[in-house]
């Protein structure tokens, strides 16, 4: 039986990643300090990472260790502990150490930011390029997953879940919109991330692979989310200099218009995914993904907080002062 360790495992991510290896017959043992549930079918060992003796109870052999830490400090103290245990090592990183994102299609050789160094502030993109840095150090046997903007049911981070809540609260009235023209948006599945991390290191993958989803216009993202939601109203598009001079920020966070991305950001949504289709990659259709999505927000409460996006009186606060309409999302 194939022996994986997950150092997390019950997150949104990891904890898909458990159950999808649970699943396929592996034994699996998650170390997270218990705060949440361990998916069904997992064995839990409680660790709080912050601490040197988190692996202890670990100090075995293993088929395969996954790792999704933000924090270089973590992912080194795990390496260290457990790296000449591992014959497969697999570390979820991110599109975000890129430092070009100017240019589209942008493959796995572009330029990354500077790692970070004890002390630093803590910067994401840096955090993630000082643990590839880490994890490098295991040659051959580890995998670099490097995916862009994940989302599905359940997304904690509420950046895609907010289009399908805007179209379904707003019924028949009107929905602000970000800039459309030129603007592209490329998301990857949670269960199809999960899905390649399992096959990927089972079957020997090596080096940084970039597991983004195929590129889409955002207008057609967008309406494709709008028609799935029911939504019968207007919409209106507000300019990048105008959204950004009433408070509205780009990407994620408060008060903000989620995918929405500066003009000159051409290359962060629309990188190159061919060596995630060579290595056995698999998405399915956009449609699916909102479909599941937009359920998921309804039934998790279309007006409830959000980590990202406007609230409906922002929203309509805004539409009642943007007196110069666009064309309609059709």
């Amino acid at each position: 039986m194939t022996d994986v360790l997950i150092l997390g495992g019950t997150g949104w991510l990891s904890g898909r990643i458990a159950r999808r290896w649970a699943d396929d017959g592996a034994a699996v043992t998650c170390l997270a300090r218990g705060e949440r549930p361990e998916p069904p079918g997992v064995t839990l060992v409680r660790g709080d990472r912050d601490r040197s003796d988190a692996y202890d109870r670990l100090a075995r052999d293993w088929d395969h260790v996954v790792d999704v830490s933000s924090r270089a400090d973590h992912v080194a103290a795990a390496v260290a502990a457990l790296g000449a245990r591992a014959r497969r090592w697999t570390y979820v990183s991110s599109v975000s150490v890129y430092a070009d994102e100017a240019t589209p299609g942008a493959d796995e050789s572009a330029p990354v930011h500077q790692a970070a160094v004890p002390g630093d502030a803590y910067d994401y993109a840096a955090e993630k390029v000082a643990a590839e840095e880490h994890v490098r150090t295991l040659g051959d046997r580890a995998l670099i997953v490097r995916p862009g903007l994940i989302v599905g049911d359940g997304d904690p981070s509420d950046r895609f879940g907010y289009w399908a809540a805007a179209f379904a609260r707003a019924g028949s009235d009107r929905v602000l919109l970000p800039p459309l023209e030129g603007r592209a948006t490329q998301v990857i599945d949670v269960d199809d991330l999960a899905a390649y991390v399992v096959t990927a290191s089972s079957a020997g993958v090596r080096g940084a692979v970039n597991a983004v989803g195929d590129r889409h216009p955002l207008r057609e993202v967008l309406l494709r989310i709008r028609n799935a939601a029911g939504h019968r109203g207007e919409t209106v598009v507000g300019d990048d200099d105008w959204l950004a001079d009433h408070g509205v920020a780009y990407w994620a966070g408060e008060r903000s218009l989620p995918l929405w991305l500066p003009a000159d950001m051409t290359g962060f949504m629309t990188r190159s995914n061919a060596a995630f289709h060579r290595t056995g990659g698999v998405l399915r259709s956009i449609d699916d993904t909102i479909a599941r999505v937009v359920a998921d927000e309804i039934a998790r409460g279309v007006d409830r907080e959000r980590r990202a996006g406007l609230a409906r009186e922002d929203e309509r606060a805004l539409l009642a002062g943007l007196t110069r309409a666009e064309p309609p999302l059709r």
